[in-house]
């Protein structure tokens, strides 16, 4: 393998990726273990965990799979000890885990919005915490925390996401601010729209043959005129997760096919 190579391989690291038991969290997780690191992952479910080596396996990849609840401080930082024990010292995390609801602003509760923030901002502060002391005693470590187009935009119906993901663009710049003379890279990935079975619905062809009205806007709207894959996620993942980044820090790689720099197509 040569130097330039070398640079991108994370063999002998330990990635924690959170909420990794499927979708974009396990595709990035995969890349991870693909360029060499060994992968642990968590869900809120043992069944998901399940599922989730499940899945591993069926990749060729072994992974290390334990429930806990991210939002949950105390559970977090015994949870961070216990892989530490059994694993090793976690080299990079990867704030995955996330939810999203979409509610009409004057219609959505307050205890569902503090429920979004609680998952998508404060989550990533109290795991980016629990593993940022032996990160600093080994004099390196890696955070990616997974923003969004919305960390840059609003949208109808997600304020409470809007908010959190403005806010962790912001947790990322502040923890390179704070660790970044401790040789800690904290930089975040913002995915555009991905296609994932979940949002599959509004892919499908109708019946007269046409695309549905949200892929035609979503197709209308990047310049690359399609939507994302979860494979467009690993390279941009694998990188700032090694050596290749050192010298990168608190920026935010916006993988969208473009549509945050167009304006969209003339009517």
């Amino acid at each position: 393998m040569s130097n330039y190579q070398q640079q991108f391989s994370l063999e002998g690291k330990v990635a924690l990726v959170t909420g990794a038991s499927y979708g974009i969290g396990f595709a990035i997780a995969s890349a991870l273990g693909e360029a060499g690191a060994t992968i642990v992952f968590n869900d809120i479910k043992q069944d998901a965990i399940e599922k989730g080596l499940a899945a591993y396996k069926d990749a060729g990849l072994k992974a290390h799979g334990y429930v806990f609840d991210v939002t949950d401080e105390a559970a977090v930082n015994a949870t961070v000890k216990k892989i530490e024990e059994e694993v090793c010292v976690i080299d990079i995390l990867v704030n995955n885990a996330g939810i999203i609801q979409r509610t009409p602003m004057l219609e959505m509760e307050v205890s569902d919005f503090r429920k979004v923030i609680d998952v998508d901002l404060n989550a990533p502060f109290i795991v980016s915490k629990a593993v940022l002391p032996s990160m600093i005693k080994k004099g390196h470590g890696k955070i990616i925390n997974i923003c969004s187009m919305m960390s840059e935009l609003g949208r109808e119906t997600v304020a409470g996401y809007a908010a959190a993901k403005g806010g962790l663009k912001m947790l990322t710049k502040n923890i390179c601010s704070e660790f970044g003379e401790a040789n800690i890279q904290c930089n975040g990935i913002g995915p555009g729209y991905i296609a994932t079975p979940q949002t599959a619905p509004l892919r499908e062809i109708q019946a007269d043959g046409s695309r549905h009205p949200f892929d035609q806007f979503i197709i209308a709207k990047t310049p690359a005129a399609r939507w994302g894959t979860t494979d467009d996620l690993k390279g941009p993942a694998v990188f700032l997760a090694s050596n290749a980044s050192d010298f990168v820090n608190g920026h935010i790689l916006y993988v969208d096919g473009g549509i945050l720099a167009y304006i969209g197509k003339q009517p």
